[in-house]
């Protein structure tokens, strides 16, 4: 999983918005800002272009290897196509009848509510700890629709007050993010199966602000008593 803010990818530019929800995958690059040589290679695998040249690797070989069959390979784009359709959408896409054998409805439906209620939680103490009253926030959550290969996970958490904008989450942000959204109750790897099986590979979750109890920001802002916070109102 990779949380989306201004600290964790390199090209930050990227997140500004006019309009929410924010989407990132297939229609801007995010560059991760660390994050290990798997989550690096996981985005190489996203990238649609390399995935073509990587299909169209035997009309490159071929030729190189034999001239009498470097005429007709090369003359074939109807056999690179084919190539290309069979990869994309037989093999790192399901179908219809396919993800509906993932799970029963039912199994999909209680993985979903089980993550909403996860991120509606995640919103409320990131709410409370920043003590926001006004507006909503919303925790945007991307999967990749490639389904046989490991699950690329994007989480961004997004307001319309005072305008669009994704949320610059610190560190402890960031940690109450990762540590209540999944777990071996609910993995990345059980959710995405579940978005697969609805055909949906985006989610929103949403609070009003307003709507977070002063137990909660009480709660929050003794979280935070050693620093210098002033005391939350309502508390």
């Amino acid at each position: 999983m990779l949380i989306v803010a201004p600290d964790t990818i390199v090209n930050a530019g990227v997140l500004e918005t006019r309009s929410l929800p924010k989407k990132f995958l297939g229609r801007v690059q995010l560059v991760p800002r660390g994050g290990g040589v798997g989550l690096w290679l996981r985005f190489l695998v996203e990238m649609q272009f390399l995935r073509y040249m990587v299909a169209l690797v035997p009309f490159i070989a071929i030729p190189l290897m034999s001239n009498d069959l470097a005429l007709p390979v090369t003359q074939a784009p109807l056999a690179m196509l084919v190539v290309i359709a069979v990869i994309e959408l037989k093999v790192l896409r399901l179908s219809k009848g396919a993800r509906e054998r993932l799970m029963s409805a039912d199994e999909a439906a209680r993985r979903l509510d089980t993550f909403g209620f996860r991120a509606k939680a995640a919103l409320r103490r990131i709410a409370a700890r920043r003590d926001l009253s006004e507006g909503e926030i919303m925790l945007v959550l991307e999967q990749s629709e490639l389904a046989r290969v490991s699950p690329l996970t994007l989480v961004s958490v997004q307001s319309g007050t005072p305008e669009p904008h994704v949320l610059a989450l610190d560190a402890e942000e960031r940690r109450i993010l990762a540590e209540t959204l999944f777990d071996a109750e609910l993995t990345e790897r059980m959710l995405h199966a579940a978005n697969l099986r609805e055909d949906k590979v985006i989610r929103e979750v949403r609070i009003e602000t307003r709507g977070v109890s002063a137990h909660a920001r009480l709660a929050a802002w003794l979280d935070r008593r050693g620093q210098d916070a002033p005391e939350p109102a309502g508390a």
